[in-house]
Parts: C-alpha cells; sequence; structure tokens
C-alpha cells in the first residue's frame, strides 16, 4: 500500500539554498517536475514574495540549478522551468530509484517542506536511510497510509467529504447566484443539514491545509 510522508529539509540539503539565502523573502513552489530520459530532472516552479531580479542574479551561483528559463508570470509570482543538478542527491534517488512523487514542495531561506507519495513503507524506509547514511538533515512530519483512492487521499479528504463537495459542485452550490440551498442539498444526500454544514467545514479545512500548506492533518480528518 503507498503512503503519503511530510517531511521539512534544510535548504542547504535540497535545493536552490543560495539563491534563497540571497533572496530571503523569496517563497519556491515547485509545481511539477519532470524526469527526462536521460535521468533529469527537470522542475517547473513559481517563485513569489520579492525582488525577482535579485533572486534571478542569485541563480547564476546557484549549484543546484542550471539552465533556468522563465515560462510565465502571473499575479507577481513567476514561472521558471529549470534542471536540477546532481547536487540535489535526495530528490534525484526518491525519482530515479525508488519512483517516488512530490505532492507538494515549497521552499524558504530556511527549509523545503515535502509531501511525497511512495509505493510502500519500505520505499519510504529506504528513503530515510538514503537521507541519514548521506547526511541530508529531515524532519519526517506525518504518515499517512493512502488507503483512499488518489482524488481524495492526495488533498486529505475522507471519502464522504469528497462525495459532498462534488455532489455540491454539481448541483450549483458553488454558482453565484446558488442554484440550490445548504438545505436543499442536504435534502438531496439524505442528511440533515447540520452534518451536511460539518462536512463542508471539516472538508475545506482539510482541502485549504492539503493545497495551500504543508502540515500535520488536523483535528477534522476524522469527521464525515
Amino acid at each position: 500500500m503507498s503512503v503519503i510522508a511530510e517531511f521539512s529539509v534544510k535548504s542547504d540539503d535540497l535545493a536552490l539554498h543560495h539563491a534563497l539565502t540571497a533572496a530571503p523573502q523569496m517563497i519556491v513552489e515547485v509545481e511539477q517536475v519532470v524526469a527526462t530520459m536521460e535521468d533529469r530532472l527537470m522542475p517547473y516552479f513559481w517563485v513569489s514574495g520579492g525582488d525577482h531580479a535579485e533572486f534571478e542574479a542569485a541563480f547564476q551561483d546557484d549549484d543546484s540549478v542550471a539552465n533556468i528559463t522563465s515560462i510565465d508570470e502571473a499575479d507577481g509570482a513567476k514561472l521558471y522551468r529549470g534542471e536540477w543538478t546532481e547536487n540535489v542527491e535526495s530528490i534525484i534517488y526518491a525519482y530515479v530509484e525508488l519512483g517516488a512523487t512530490i505532492l507538494r514542495a515549497i521552499g524558504k531561506a530556511e527549509e523545503w517542506e515535502l509531501r511525497m507519495r511512495f509505493d510502500s513503507r519500505d520505499a519510504l524506509s529506504e528513503f530515510q536511510e538514503y537521507c541519514s547514511e548521506n547526511g541530508i538533515s529531515y524532519e519526517l512530519k506525518s504518515i499517512q497510509e493512502q488507503e483512499q483512492p488518489i482524488a481524495s487521499g492526495q488533498y486529505g479528504l475522507t471519502p464522504k467529504q469528497r462525495e459532498t463537495l462534488v455532489a455540491a459542485l454539481e448541483a450549483g452550490y458553488y454558482e453565484v447566484p446558488r442554484a440550490v440551498t445548504m438545505h436543499e442539498l442536504a435534502d438531496r444526500m439524505g442528511v440533515a443539514q447540520q452534518t451536511l454544514s460539518n462536512r463542508f467545514r471539516a472538508a475545506h479545512n482539510n482541502l485549504i491545509t492539503s493545497t495551500l500548506t504543508i502540515s500535520h492533518p488536523g483535528e477534522d480528518d476524522d469527521e464525515e
């Protein structure tokens, strides 16, 4: 059974430490990592929070990334494509040797926060052993077995929470103006309005936590 693990890793043990230190107000968020035929990893990442010129200048002296290209810009953030070098050992090992997947990665001056999926607990243990043997400092914050469909588990939702959000979307609950009230939606789903309200609260909490932050699961995780 696959597992989802959350880590924090010191920036100098992962990537872009020089650039993030030179421009400490910047935040890097990896959008996607593509593995090439040559076992090279090409990340797409958004950078926001401050002076892009200062950050871009620091790229030139950062040996963790090469061949940086600016792709897009929106709301003060820039999207770049680059290439991780061999210095990013833990990520290259996870992708190439273990087939792990990065679900979320946020980099700041002091550390990276990672959410990763591993095919099994054995693969996770192997990754931890690799980090320890190679002096890569990390803190394991949480482990969650992937018992739910990817669409639910990846975003921290229980099956009932996912069912509720999808039903609300399909019924037009999120439209302006709303096509259905919460009372009407509760009747359609055969639950009390208070139950539906609780599911919305828990689902929105888990969804926001899983997509916009990296942290321990909240106390709402077990709610319907």
